[in-house]
């Protein structure tokens, strides 16, 4: 009976093995064959957008495009708009110049190369305050037609229906959208890294990182291969990249810009949200951006945006201002440097006859652990888990998604033995 016995499980088992091995290494196929045609329409656009560049350069020998590129952004509108430049040199110059980028930074998702189309009705948007100016996206902003992956492989293969608000206000602006990012994965990260694209780099050094989650924008930025961006930030995901490659970003108030046809592992986050807006080489730059988006199409494409145009008479007076500083938050202890950078920036704006005044903010650590931790991981993580399961997870966050996915009673257990330490530690919250 036993040898029976054996005859009939053994063969079961190793057949339910051999099942298992098989099923694993199908997906495994799968995913390596997913990635892998991200990676080709990647590598496919990258060269018909090289292409139209020689294709331009041989029918316009005249034209140097290297000398647009250096121009700050007033002046480049300025000349389109005089006649002294056409949309079309604009914007072969910077897709000349964020393939090159790019080559050293790996910095793009994808190249837009419906934009070449928007050339052909760019007249009808001469009014536009961004008339003629490419412009480039951070990858989870909404574009017809191509994917917003978020760095995430369950987002592939699902291009956008339309465009976001902000993209179609844009547009109407004259703006030329012509390049889509690079972003960490899940933008979990202040780090510029994922399994698709791999990682984005500093471009004022090589061996160091751009920032996240808006670090592609701010990599193209910095490397002269765009003169106007667009990304998003909740906890530093402009100010962040902005900081480490040294141009400028803003974060404005939540809902100032609109957030629909923007892509997300989390949706419905309310004590969390986040913010659209615009990276580039200067502060006005940023202000001609914010002019441009809050106009009546915004308002109109969103009515939940609140009707606020930008108040050039605000922007533009030269009264003294009082502006509330800290040097600790209390929460995390800034480093030497950081202290110093902020008590420079302090004298200067006194010198500039502006008010300091010192403040405490209040209750950080509940504001992160009870708002942002919890508010974003509210269903257990179960949300963002699904988008990692399918294929790999960059080492960067692996550490992170190894804690969320732990059973509940695990996450209990550690809870109750890290509560004596919580003040000084997170992971009561995971």
């Amino acid at each position: 009976m036993d040898g029976e016995w054996k005859r009939v499980v053994v063969p079961l088992l190793c057949a339910a093995g051999v099942s298992v091995f098989l099923l694993k290494w199908t997906e495994q196929q799968k995913v390596k064959r997913k990635l892998q045609r991200a990676r080709e329409k990647r590598e496919k656009e990258l060269g018909q957008a090289k292409k139209a560049v020689s294709c331009f350069k041989i029918q316009n020998a005249g034209v140097d495009l290297s000398s647009i590129v250096t121009l700050p952004l007033a002046e480049l509108s300025q000349q389109i708009r005089g006649g002294s430049l056409q949309p079309d040199a604009v914007l072969h110059a910077y897709m000349e110049k964020a393939l090159e980028v790019n080559k050293k930074l790996n910095c793009a998702t994808a190249v837009l190369t419906e934009s070449l189309k928007q050339l052909e009705d760019i007249e009808s948007h001469k009014g536009g305050l961004l008339y003629g100016i490419p412009i480039s996206i951070k990858d989870n902003v909404d574009y017809e037609g191509y994917d917003s992956s978020c760095g995430v492989l369950t987002k592939l293969d699902d291009p956008a229906v339309k465009d976001s608000v902000v993209v179609s206000v844009l547009k109407k602006q004259g703006a030329i959208p012509f390049i889509k990012t690079n972003i960490p994965q899940g933008l979990l990260n202040y780090e510029c890294s994922n399994p698709i694209y791999g990682r984005t780099v500093n471009p004022c050094n090589l061996e160091k990182t751009c920032g996240g989650s808006s670090g592609g924008e701010g990599a193209l930025i910095a490397g002269g291969g765009s003169i106007l961006g667009l990304g998003t930030d909740i906890g530093g995901s402009i100010r962040i990249p902005a900081a480490f490659c040294g141009i400028c970003g803003l974060k404005p108030t939540n809902n100032r810009i609109s957030l629909q046809g923007l892509s997300s592992c989390v949706k419905g986050v309310k004590t969390a949200m986040s913010a659209v807006g615009p990276l580039a080489r200067d502060v006005e730059s940023l202000a001609l951006c914010m002019r441009a988006l809050l106009c009546t199409d915004m308002f109109t494409l969103d009515p939940t945006v609140p009707p606020i145009p930008f108040n050039q008479q605000v922007y533009e007076s030269s009264e003294p201002l009082r502006i509330g500083y800290y040097e600790n938050d209390g929460y995390h202890q800034p480093s030497p440097s950081m202290s110093r950078a902020l008590r420079e920036t302090k004298e200067l704006l006194e010198k500039a006859g502006h008010t300091l005044i010192p403040f405490n903010p209040p209750r950080i650590f509940t504001a992160f652990h009870e708002f942002v931790a919890r508010g974003g991981l509210a269903d257990g993580a179960v949300t963002l888990l699904n988008h990692f399961k399918e294929g790999p997870v960059d080492p960067g966050l692996q550490h992170q998604v190894s804690h969320w996915g732990l059973p509940k009673f695990m996450k209990k257990m550690i809870s109750l033995l890290l509560r004596p330490i919580r003040r000084t530690s997170g992971f009561h919250t995971i």
